[in-house]
C-alpha cells in the first residue's frame, strides 16, 4: 500500500506541473507532457509536445500508467531492461485483473519528427505496437484512486530488434476482459549496437546563478561588514541546496560550460566572513545592530566557493562570466535604451564581471558573453548585448529557428552581423531541461528523450560531426540537473554517439550556411509582460544622480560609491524576471536607502521665530546623522522681503559624522511683522546645487521702534531746544532794544557761544535720549561670540536648534 500511495503522489506531481505548463484537451483525454517547443530539425510538425505524454482519466482510458526508470537508458544485445513504474486507476469503476504489458514496437523512428509524432500523440493507438505475451505485471483489482506499482524485464530480442536506432518503448494497461488498453505510457529507447558514425559535439551550459542577496547597506564599523537581504542562500549553498547539488554534480561531468554570475561569487565570498541579515521591513534603513542579526552561513559558503573552485579548474571545464549581476538585456532593450548612464553600467558590468570571476576562482574566464532572459533574441537585444561588450550571443532555438526544408539539424554556431556570432541552442533538447523535474518520471522521461534526439541527429549526417548547445534553465533544479547528467553520461559512455566539449568549441565550428542566421526583429508578447517597466528602470537610473549628488558631500565617498553601483546594477538582473515582488522590494530598498542618506545631512524644520530688534541674529542648525564627516557645503538663508528683513552672507558648513552645528546669521529688519525665509543647503564648486529640500519658516519681527523712534525722538528735542533758546534769545534782545534782522545768523552764532562745537546729537552728552539705541553687533573678534558655534541658543531671539 505504500508504494501505491507512493506512485500516486508521483503523479500527481508530474500531473500539476504539466496543468501549470499548460494543457491541451484533445478528444476528451487531457494531455500532460512537458512544454511544447520549436522542433529543432525541419519537417517535424510544429508545437507538438516536447515528451512524451502521461493521460488523465477517461471513461475509456481510466488507467493513468507511469513509466519510473529503466534499468538502462541505452539497450544492449546483451543486457535486458528492467522497466520499473505505477499504474493508478483514476476512474469511478474498479479496474478487474489489470495488469500491464510491454508493448513492442519494430519500426525503427529515423527522424527527429517521427520521435515528436509519438511524443504528441493522446490516446492507445495501434501505432504502438502490439502487446507481448511476455512480460507481464499482475496488477489485481484496483478501486477507484488505488495505485499499484509494477516491474517488466525484457530483452532486444523479445522486443524484436535487428538495427541499432531509436525505438519506441510503451506500457499499457489492460483489464480482464483484455479488449483494449485501459491506459499507457510511453518512452524512447535506443539501441546501439553500431556506433561508427561521428560523435555529435555538446557544448551544455550549468548555470551557477542566484537572485541578488548584498544589498547597499554596509555595518557602519571600519571593515565595512556586509548586508544581505535574507539567508536563503545559505540554504543553498549547502551540501543538499540547490547550488550545492549542481556543483557536486557538475563536477561530475567532462567539458562542461560553467556559466556564473560574478555577483554571486562576490556575495558567497562575503559571506566567508562575519555578516550580517537585514530584519524584515527594514531594507530602506541603515544598517544597524538593531535592525540586523549575524549571519550563519560562514562554513557552508567557504566549503562550497572551495568545491567549486575545484570543479572549475578540472574536467576540460570552461567558465563563462556573465556581466555582473547578470542584468537585463532584453528589458533594457525595450524599455531603457537611451537612459543616461545606462551604456557606462552595462560597460562596467561587463568589465566587472569577468574581472570578478577570474579573482575569485583563480582560472581564466570567458568573458564577452550574452545570455538573454530564456534565450529569447531580438535585433534590439543584440544590440544592447553589442554595447555591453558581447561579441557571442546565447540564443533559444525558438528565436532563431531553422527552415522546415533543411533536412538536418545543422550546427548551432553562425554570425548574425556587427561582429557577433550567435550560439543557437537546439530547442527540443533545452525543452526538455527548462522545468523542474523533481520525480523519477519526469526525470526518466527526459533523459530518454534527449537520447533518442541525440542518437537521431547524429545519424541524420554520419560522416559530418555536428556541434550543438544544451541551454538548460538559468535557475536549473537539482532534479533537472541529476537528469541532464544521465543523458550526457549515459549518451557519451564508450561507443556512444555525443562528445561533450566547451562551448568555444561550439562557438568556433563552421558555420552552416544553411542554417538560420536572421536575428528576429519582433519580440514575444509572452515574454513582454515580465519585463522590468520603464518607471522601474528610470527609477533606478535616477538613484546615480542623487548618488553622484551624495558623493560630493562626503569625506569618504568610497564607503558609499562602491556598495550603491553593485546594488544598481542587481537591480535590473534577469533573475528578477521570475520574482517580480522580490525584485521590486529590492529596487525600492535601495530608492529609499539612498533618500535617507541624502535626507541625514539637512536643515531641521523651524516654524516661527520671534526676532526682536532691527539688528540681532538668526540662528539655523544643520544636522549631520552620517557616520562621516561631511564638507563641500554652504547654508543659505534668503528672505522673501529683503527691504523688510535681510540677512548675511551664505555659511560654509564642514560637520563631523553624527553631529550638528548652529550657525549665525546677522539680520537687519526695517518694519515689523511677519517675513517668510528659507533656509537651504548647497553643494559648493563650480556645478553648485541644491541639496536637499529647503526648510521654509516664518520671522516675526518685533519692536523696530525701540531703535528708530529714539532718533526721531532725540532730533524732535533738539529741534524743540532750539526753539526754546531761540524764543529766549529774541526776547532778551527785544528787552535791551536790538533788532533780530537775521534769526538764522543769531542762532548759529547762540550755538556756536553756548557749546563751542555743532549741536549735540546721537551719543553726545546732551543728547541723552539717543544713547540708548542699541549699537550694531560687533564683528567677530577676540573676546566675542563667534557668528557660529556648536550647540549654541541665541537669548535674544529666542530661536532654539531643532532636534535637542
Amino acid at each position: 500500500m505504500s508504494e501505491a500511495r507512493h506512485g500516486l503522489t508521483a503523479y500527481g506531481r508530474v500531473r500539476r506541473a504539466a496543468f501549470r505548463l499548460g494543457a491541451v484537451l484533445a478528444g476528451g483525454t487531457v494531455l500532460l507532457s512537458a512544454p511544447p517547443a520549436a522542433v529543432a530539425s525541419p519537417g517535424a510538425a510544429a508545437g507538438l509536445a516536447a515528451a512524451p505524454a502521461l493521460f488523465a482519466a477517461s471513461s475509456e482510458y481510466p488507467a493513468t500508467v507511469v513509466i519510473n526508470t529503466l534499468s538502462a537508458p541505452v539497450l544492449s544485445d546483451n543486457t535486458p531492461i528492467v522497466i520499473t513504474g505505477t499504474v493508478t486507476n483514476s476512474g469511478s469503476s474498479t479496474l478487474r485483473s489489470a495488469h500491464a504489458a510491454v508493448r513492442s514496437s519494430k519500426e525503427e523512428l529515423d527522424t527527429r519528427s517521427e520521435i515528436n509524432s509519438v511524443a504528441g500523440r493522446t490516446a492507445p493507438s495501434g501505432k504502438d505496437g502490439i502487446d507481448l505475451d511476455h512480460p507481464t505485471a499482475d496488477l489485481g483489482d484496483l478501486a477507484p484512486g488505488q495505485s499499484r506499482a509494477y516491474s517488466l524485464q525484457v530483452s532486444a530480442s523479445e522486443l524484436g530488434l535487428r538495427s541499432a536506432g531509436v525505438y519506441e518503448l510503451a506500457v499499457d494497461v489492460r483489464d480482464a476482459e483484455d479488449e483494449h488498453a485501459l491506459g499507457i505510457a510511453r518512452t524512447f529507447l535506443p539501441y546501439n549496437t553500431e556506433p561508427g558514425a561521428k560523435q555529435t559535439q555538446i557544448a551544455t551550459l550549468w548555470p551557477i546563478t542566484h537572485t541578488a542577496e548584498l544589498v547597499a547597506q554596509t555595518m557602519p564599523d571600519n571593515d565595512q561588514m556586509p548586508v544581505l537581504r535574507d539567508e536563503g542562500l545559505a540554504a543553498e549553498l549547502a551540501p543538499n541546496g540547490r547550488l550545492g547539488r549542481l556543483v557536486a554534480i557538475g563536477q561530475t561531468l567532462p567539458n562542461l560550460t560553467w556559466v556564473v554570475d560574478p555577483d554571486l561569487l562576490d556575495t558567497v565570498f562575503a559571506m566567508t566572513r562575519p555578516y550580517r541579515v537585514q530584519k524584515p521591513g527594514t531594507a530602506g534603513e541603515s544598517a544597524k545592530e538593531e535592525n540586523t542579526v549575524a549571519g550563519t552561513g560562514q562554513r557552508v559558503a567557504a566549503d562550497w566557493l572551495t568545491q567549486l573552485r575545484t570543479a572549475v579548474a578540472t574536467g576540460g571545464s570552461q567558465v563563462v562570466a556573465l556581466p555582473y549581476a547578470d542584468p537585463d538585456l532584453a528589458s533594457i532593450a525595450h524599455n531603457g535604451a537611451g537612459l543616461a548612464g545606462m551604456d557606462t553600467a552595462l560597460r562596467k558590468a561587463a568589465t566587472a564581471g569577468k574581472v570578478t570571476a577570474e579573482g575569485r576562482l583563480a582560472v581564466d574566464v570567458r568573458g564577452g558573453v550574452a545570455w538573454p532572459y530564456r534565450g529569447r533574441l531580438d535585433e534590439a537585444t543584440a544590440a544592447v548585448g553589442r554595447t555591453a561588450g558581447a561579441d557571442l550571443v546565447l540564443v533559444g532555438g525558438d528565436s532563431m529557428p531553422e527552415a522546415r526544408s533543411l533536412p538536418y539539424t545543422p550546427n548551432a554556431a553562425r554570425p548574425i552581423g556587427n561582429g557577433q556570432t550567435a550560439v543557437v541552442a537546439d530547442a527540443t533538447l533545452s525543452s526538455l531541461f527548462q522545468g523542474d523535474l523533481n520525480t523519477d518520471a519526469a526525470q526518466s522521461l527526459a533523459q530518454q528523450r534527449f537520447l533518442a534526439e541525440t542518437l537521431t541527429i547524429t545519424g541524420q549526417r554520419p560522416d559530418n560531426q555536428r556541434s550543438l548547445l544544451v541551454m538548460p534553465s538559468r535557475t536549473m533544479t537539482v532534479g533537472t540537473a541529476e537528469a541532464l547528467a544521465g543523458a550526457l553520461t549515459a549518451a557519451s559512455q564508450p561507443n556512444g554517439w555525443v562528445a561533450p566539449t566547451r562551448l568555444d568549441t561550439v562557438a568556433t565550428a563552421p558555420a552552416d550556411p544553411a542554417a538560420n542566421s536572421s536575428v528576429p526583429g519582433n519580440y514575444p508578447d509572452e515574454l513582454r509582460g515580465s519585463e522590468l517597466s520603464a518607471p522601474s528602470l528610470g527609477a533606478v537610473m535616477g538613484v546615480q544622480k542623487g548618488l553622484d549628488q551624495l558623493l560630493v558631500i562626503l569625506t569618504q565617498p568610497q564607503r558609499v560609491r562602491g556598495p550603491f553601483n553593485a546594488a544598481m546594477v542587481r537591480s535590473v538582473s534577469t533573475q528578477w524576471r521570475d520574482h517580480a515582488e522580490e525584485g521590486a522590494a529590492y529596487r525600492d530598498g535601495v530608492q529609499s536607502y539612498l533618500v535617507n542618506l541624502t535626507a541625514a545631512v539637512r536643515v531641521p524644520a523651524k516654524s516661527l521665530i520671534t526676532l526682536p530688534g532691527d539688528n540681532a541674529t538668526l540662528l539655523i542648525s544643520v544636522k549631520n546623522d552620517l557616520n562621516q564627516a561631511v564638507g563641500n557645503l554652504q547654508l543659505r538663508v534668503s528672505s522673501a522681503q529683503v527691504n523688510r528683513l535681510n540677512v548675511g552672507d551664505p555659511e560654509t558648513v564642514v560637520l563631523d559624522g553624527t553631529t550638528s552645528r548652529t550657525f549665525r546669521f546677522p539680520a537687519e529688519a526695517q518694519v515689523n511683522g511677519p517675513v517668510q525665509m528659507t533656509a537651504q543647503l548647497w553643494t559648493t564648486g563650480p556645478n553648485a546645487r541644491r541639496y536637499g529640500e529647503p526648510v521654509t519658516f516664518t520671522v516675526e519681527v518685533t519692536s523696530v521702534a525701540s531703535g528708530v523712534m529714539y532718533v526721531i525722538g532725540g532730533g524732535v528735542v533738539l529741534m524743540a531746544l532750539a526753539g526754546v533758546r531761540f524764543s529766549l534769545q529774541r526776547k532778551k534782545r527785544s528787552a535791551a532794544g536790538e533788532t533780530d534782522l537775521d534769526p538764522e545768523r543769531l542762532l548759529e552764532d547762540d550755538d556756536r557761544d553756548t557749546a563751542g562745537a555743532p549741536t549735540a546729537g546721537p551719543g553726545s552728552a546732551d543728547g541723552a535720549a539717543a544713547a540708548e539705541v542699541p549699537a550694531a553687533p560687533a564683528p567677530d573678534g577676540p573676546g566675542t561670540a563667534p557668528r557660529s558655534a556648536p550647540d549654541a541658543r541665541d537669548r535674544a531671539t529666542g530661536d532654539e536648534k531643532v532636534g535637542h
